[in-house]
């Protein structure tokens, strides 16, 4: 998985419309970013887009591929599709895609749990008593 120098600033140029984006290297690809959203990336020069239920049959009606991260697993694929040539050339038509695939990702995060710092408990060795919180060993608090 690469992405040439030259397709990520050609990338870039085309979604200068859209506020906010950022890009960021990663294993041989590029992440894209609006308002640090992950809404594309760029794997062998080709430009994938975030989809949902909302925007996926617009890539499906192209006869447009997913992601597929692994090669020798067909069957695993992600939530990004490629974008159409066409729409890719088309600074417009991109930024409108592109903020369809952000409405996409927002709409991911909020569906998120917050993650919770919650602390691991050991189980305790058979006859011993659990001990209350800020309690001393020696029974002094």
């Amino acid at each position: 998985m690469t992405a040439s120098a030259d397709f990520l600033a050609y990338v870039l140029e085309q979604l200068a419309g859209l506020p906010a984006v950022t890009s960021q290297r990663m294993f041989g690809g590029v992440g894209l970013y609006c308002d640090e959203l992950f809404f594309g990336l760029i794997a062998d020069d080709v430009l994938y887009l975030r989809a949902d239920d909302a925007n996926r049959a617009d890539y499906l009606a192209r006869g447009m591929s997913a992601f597929r991260p692994y090669a020798d697993r067909r069957q695993v694929s992600m939530t990004y599709y490629e974008a159409p040539a066409e729409v890719l050339e088309s600074p417009t038509e991109l930024v409108a895609w592109a903020q369809r695939s952000v409405a996409a990702a927002t709409a991911a995060a909020r569906t998120k749990m917050p993650r919770t710092t919650a602390r691991r408990r050991t189980p305790l060795r058979p006859g011993r008593k659990p001990r209350s919180r800020g309690a001393r060993p020696d029974g002094r608090t």
